[in-house]
């Protein structure tokens, strides 16, 4: 690891409670909004080459091809998110993030170069930029969670975590929602700047230029306001300033590990890997639902304007339900993660089996799939909180990682895309509601595993 990215040393701590408990009011706010808006960043440049797929056709490239690119996004993503999380385990959380949002937005901007200067007339090489940078755009991307899992580990403790992480969680739909007007507005305030009166250029300003300058200065203001740990700003850690101790805590857990260290430690954790698996499954059901909508819908003589309507409901419910589920997290079940999951995961399946056997109604789909939205997020954050809960704080960013790589690896891209779409092709729509059922009841049992490793929480607040 570079010096560059080392943890800073402890200065100090801090002997007046008084300033202590100030100076750690404002600067848990400072590090949240900080990771908050620059998580909320990488949104803004990670999904990019979807919205423009549609202006590439004219240029020659063909649907086939272009899959094969967006492809390269997912797969790379899901593998960072586990590996490059060792590195952010043993890095300065305040140089991490904007570095990985840096190189992210910088890759993005890149992405002009195939269409403009390559173009379909070397059709093979253009495809094969175009790839080699969208992979390293969802490599960067994975850059974004790791640290900021560090920061909340090192910032806020194990019964207020979950609440703390279901606002965090919201920045990917906001930075997702911006994707859209950013590309419609940039390409009309500036595509004439560097086009002139080629309008079917503007659309590389729009999509590629502007998110990604934009993002370059959301990662300048969010390495102004994170700080990498209380003990770096003179502060005690976490724990002992809220007397609010993990069961694996120990003084190790402020130490940097080495990568085998960390590794091993996450490796052999067994309810790592249950939730991990469980976290597959959620992730089969989160996108079974969402990236197949608008075909189910369509080929049941829905129109697709009513199928996109569906999708944004989808999308948008997440957040209230996403909110709701953190806070019962922290406040009904006292920091335990899997008993709300496991009721959110029996909730959605009851609205998929309902989405199944009213296909032809509109009103019925379009509300079980808002339901879908609203259940479905709240695990696939608490996941992402337990992952942290149950590894050390020095690991956390690992452990967080593997539960991404088997959700997007696993559960995207092989069980969501893979294995539904062939099984429609082969079987209908019928047996792929049977699977994204069996995936719901999958996630609980493995959930289930973890019930009693976080039963100490509760006897705690007895």
């Amino acid at each position: 690891m570079s010096n560059f990215l080392a943890p800073p040393a402890y200065k100090p701590e801090i002997q007046d409670q008084e300033k202590v408990r100030s100076k750690y009011k404002s600067m848990r706010w400072q590090v949240f909004l900080g990771i908050f808006i620059g998580y909320a960043g990488f949104y803004i440049v990670r999904k990019n080459f979807s919205m423009a797929i549609p202006m590439l056709a004219p240029f020659g490239f063909e649907k086939g091809e272009l899959g094969v690119v967006l492809s390269m996004n997912a797969i790379a993503y899901g593998f960072s998110k586990f590996i490059m999380a060792s590195v952010s385990d043993r890095s300065n959380a305040r140089k991490f993030l904007p570095l990985g949002l840096i190189l992210a937005a910088v890759s993005m901007m890149f992405m002009i170069v195939p269409i403009q200067w390559i173009g379909a007339e070397h059709k093979t090489w253009a495809i094969i930029l175009m790839a080699a940078l969208n992979f390293l755009v969802g490599w960067f991307n994975g850059m974004g969670w790791p640290p900021c899992g560090r920061v909340m580990t090192h910032w806020f403790s194990i019964k207020e975590r979950g609440s703390w992480m279901s606002v965090w969680n919201c920045a990917h739909n906001v930075g997702g929602a911006l994707v859209g007007p950013m590309a419609v507005y940039g390409a009309v305030w500036f595509g004439s700047w560097f086009y002139g009166t080629q309008a079917d250029h503007y659309f590389l300003i729009g999509t590629y230029a502007f998110p990604a300058a934009v993002s370059i200065l959301i990662a300048i203001v969010a390495y102004c306001l994170i700080r990498d740990t209380p003990q770096s700003c003179g502060l005690p850690s976490i724990e002992k300033y809220r007397n609010d101790f993990a069961k694996n805590y120990t003084e190790k857990s402020e130490e940097v590990l080495s990568t085998k260290e960390i590794f091993k430690t996450v490796l052999s954790n067994k309810f790592l890997w249950y939730i991990a698996f469980a976290n597959a499954f959620v992730y089969m059901v989160r996108y079974g639902c969402l990236d197949w909508a608008p075909t189910i819908l369509t080929e049941k003589g829905i129109d697709i304007k009513n199928a996109g309507w569906a999708y944004f409901s989808y999308e948008i419910a997440a957040i209230p339900g996403t909110l709701i589920c953190g806070w019962l997290s922290d406040h009904v079940f006292h920091g335990r993660r899997a008993v709300p999951t496991i009721i959110f995961m029996a909730i959605v399946a009851v609205f998929v089996i309902i989405y199944w056997q009213f296909l032809d109604n509109i009103n019925v789909v379009v509300t079980c799939l808002i339901a879908i939205g609203f259940f479905i997020y709240g695990p696939v954050m608490l996941i992402g909180v337990q992952a942290l809960d149950l590894a050390p704080k020095n690991a956390a960013g690992t452990a967080a990682g593997l539960t991404g790589f088997m959700g997007y690896v696993l559960g995207t891209a092989l069980l969501a895309n893979v294995v539904i779409g062939y099984v429609a092709q082969a079987w209908g729509w019928n047996w792929t509601f049977i699977l994204l059922i069996a995936a719901c009841l999958i996630s609980i049992i493995f959930m289930g595993f973890t019930y009693k490793e976080e039963q100490y929480l509760a006897k705690n607040n007895k």
